[in-house]
């Protein structure tokens, strides 16, 4: 037994075993937590969610264009390194899509931005629901935005004793998409991911 359990007098070994068996639990799970790496973790299933937005693709064209621009800039001192001019190219061409709030549904989505070293960092207010233009990066943040749910499943055991089945817990993890930018298309396209992102 760890040190953390206290003593107890005068158990009888029925009792000291059922003790032993659920430190023996007990240390299972907390080895089960401990091996949450990130590597697992990002391996962990994406849990599914309907998209909010549900529009067709004329309604997409119809909607008027919406541009984002930069609500603030805090300039940057470092030089860009050239070496990833191609990149950051790419990264700045507009894209368009439209951005979903998982959490707060209807709330427009406050984040900032630093795609490079040497470029400014930008402060973006995107609206939901909508078709909106905006940077490749901005889009590619929204989407990286997710986090890992850790939830206590139930698992059955093997063994039985004189009171029926053992039941243990075990930690098992799902990957929840906090904030979401989907891609949208203006034009029909054959291929679905032509303008994607």
């Amino acid at each position: 037994m760890s040190e953390q359990t206290p003593k107890v007098k005068n158990l009888n070994s029925a009792s000291a075993k059922e003790l032993d068996k659920v430190q023996k639990q007990f240390d299972e799970f907390d080895q089960q937590v401990k091996d949450l790496t990130m590597d697992r973790m990002n391996a962990a299933p994406k849990q599914e969610t309907e998209p909010q937005t549900k529009m067709s693709q004329n309604q997409i064209a119809d909607s008027k264009d919406v541009y984002l621009k930069p609500h603030k800039i805090i300039s940057c001192r470092d030089k860009f390194n050239e070496k990833y001019r191609d990149d950051f190219n790419f990264a700045k061409e507009y894209v368009l899509f439209i951005a979903e709030n998982n959490e707060l549904v209807g709330e427009s989505i406050d984040l900032w931005t630093k795609p490079f070293a040497g470029v400014p960092a930008e402060e973006w207010i995107v609206p939901v629901n909508t078709p909106v233009w905006g940077p490749r990066y901005l889009a590619e943040q929204i989407k990286s935005k997710f986090y890992h749910r850790l939830i206590m499943k139930e698992n059955i055991s093997t063994e039985t004793n004189n009171m029926g089945v053992m039941y243990g817990r075990m930690a098992a993890d799902t990957t929840v998409q906090r904030l979401d930018a989907r891609p949208a298309t203006k034009r029909k396209s054959v291929f679905m991911g032509a303008e994607g992102f």
